[in-house]
Parts: structure tokens; sequence; C-alpha cells
């Protein structure tokens, strides 16, 4: 693929990466970037998967059910159709984008374009989560957020599941999953 280089004087687009587990914080952190943008009248387009209706079918809702309106997409690609003539884009859920979101990222930040894009890192059983790792390869800026273990109060990194169901994906929310340390986690329920 073959992207134009930056002509002097341009405006430079980057890539940030908000990353952790369940209950950390993510998306939280995302819409207060969002908001800021937002403030300092910046044009803005925020995505979403399509399918993760868990809180809302329009908006990005944290747990602490702040709210900001976005656009579900079901592909990475039309992030790309739909980002036009903007100064940032929010993507959230970017694990469960197709293996394109990297690329897309990347056209975006090399448009000029303030990428900020959050997502679980790791899955359930601790192992890297869909493209977040591509994801985390190419950011500039990278925040990693800890939720509090339940069992013992340490700093937590894991999405605890406490069903037995064994699919990778498994949407839900405090019924399914709970932060847990690596030592709790371990263990069992």
């Amino acid at each position: 693929m073959f992207i134009e280089p930056s002509l002097k004087g341009e405006r430079r687009g980057w890539i940030e990466v908000i990353c952790g587990s369940m209950f950390s914080g993510k998306t939280e952190e995302l819409i207060r970037r969002l908001k800021r943008v937002k403030i300092a009248n910046l044009k803005v387009e925020i995505f979403k998967p399509a399918f993760d209706t868990r809180y809302d079918k329009l908006n990005i809702v944290s747990h602490d059910t702040n709210v900001i309106l976005s656009t579900p997409v079901e592909s990475s690609q039309s992030i790309l159709l739909l980002a036009q003539d903007v100064d940032v884009v929010g993507i959230d859920e970017a694990q469960f984008f197709d293996a394109e979101i990297g690329n897309v990222c990347e056209i975006l930040a090399t448009r000029g374009i303030r990428v900020i894009v959050a997502g679980l890192d790791m899955d359930y059983l601790g192992n890297p989560f869909g493209q977040m790792p591509h994801l985390l390869a190419k950011a500039d800026y990278i925040t990693k957020l800890h939720a509090i273990c339940v069992k013992c109060g340490n700093i937590a990194n894991i999405s605890y599941r406490k069903t037995a169901d064994a699919g990778q994906v498994l949407l839900g929310e405090k019924d399914i999953y709970e932060p847990r340390c690596r030592i709790c986690a371990a263990e069992k329920p």
C-alpha cells in the first residue's frame, strides 16, 4: 500500500491507544478525550462495532454511564469512508474490529487525523486480543489502564470470565466478567 508523504506545513496525525482490562476506565478515558476535542471545536467522528449493543445501539456508554454519540460500523473500511474532513477519529472496542483496523488507523493518521482508539488488550484468558497487538505496535501514544481486583484489591489486568463459555468473544458486563489480578485470576472461583 502506498501512502503519499505529508507535505511540509501540513498538520500531522497520530494514533493514541487506550488499553486495559474490563472495568479499567478505557471507554471513560476515550469519552473524556473526545469531549475535550469537541470543546476545542475540532471536527470529530466516533465509531464502534455495530454488533456491540450492550448499553445502546448508537452511543458509546461507559460503565459509569458517561455517553457520547457514535456511528456503529460493520467493518473498519467503513471508517475510512465516513471519516471525511475531520480532525479527530475516536474508535471504541477496537479488539472487535477486523484485521484492517490497524491499516485504517495508519491511513487516517497519515492524512493528518488524530486517531484515538480504545480496546481490551487481552482476552479473558490473558492472551492478546484481536487486532490490539497490531494497533499497539503502530501507536504513537499508549495509555494502559488497570482496574482493581475484586478478590484482593491489587491492580487488575485480567477480565476474568465467571461463566464456562469457551468462545473468545462473549459480550457481557459485571454479570459475566470481573476484574482480577494475575494471581486471583489463576485461582478457581
